[in-house]
């Protein structure tokens, strides 16, 4: 096992046991069978995050989080600025923090591989390295997470020139939550949950770029 697969699993173990503290005080708060579901949810967690174990992956011969099926996300938005100018803006990863509010930062470390930080639930972080693996200036944007990436993931961003001269920006991500199906169940309990936020962003970035005078 690398460092950095190491380290990515300190954080999945992190993440999982900060949700299931929360999640068992939540159910302990509560009555009935709410109340006992999410306790037994938020004690599989920390029980996995203390140990390291996945009784239950064990039980149905998975190997752990990177076993889950990835999910599938996308979103669409028309932007009444030429194509150019929106692919090169996001080309520059540096600026998508400003972009995606579930970014902290991207840093570019070459002209392909870029480290990226990610909010995850409960004040918590993630991080991984990507690389470009397809670029078309003015059309789209492809990347892949590297091996020992916390979050496995891929997607690209295609931008499509309207006869209007305006943009249409395509996103589409495939990924696998941090600690698997829970994981993206209580992503999702807390708000955080990246189809949302992906539909939320875009607008926010449609509302942004169309009232800058960016060209």
């Amino acid at each position: 096992m690398t460092k950095t697969e190491d380290s990515g699993m300190d954080q999945t173990r992190l993440i999982s046991g900060a949700a299931g503290g929360a999640l068992l005080l939540m159910g302990l708060r509560k009555r009935g069978v709410l109340g006992l579901g999410l306790a037994a949810v938020g004690g599989y967690l920390a029980y996995r995050a203390a140990t390291g174990n996945d009784p239950v992956m064990a039980a149905v011969g998975g190997g752990g989080a990177t076993s889950s099926k990835p999910i599938f996300v996308e979103h669409s938005v028309v932007i009444d600025r030429p194509t150019q100018g929106v692919y090169d803006y996001w080309r520059k990863l540096e600026n998508l923090p400003r972009i995606m509010s579930h970014l902290e930062s991207v840093t570019e470390l070459d002209d392909k591989r870029s480290r990226w930080v990610a909010k995850a639930p409960l004040g918590t972080h993630v991080e991984w390295e990507a690389e470009i693996v397809n670029d078309k200036p003015g059309q789209r944007i492809g990347w892949h997470s590297l091996p020992g990436a916390t979050v496995d993931n891929a997607g690209s961003v295609q931008f499509e020139e309207l006869p209007n001269g305006g943009t249409r920006v395509h996103v589409a991500l495939s990924y696998r939550p941090p600690a698997g199906p829970l994981g993206a169940a209580v992503a999702k309990l807390f708000g955080e949950e990246p189809s949302q936020q992906i539909a939320e962003d875009l607008q926010k970035f449609k509302a942004t770029f169309e009232g800058s005078d960016k060209n």
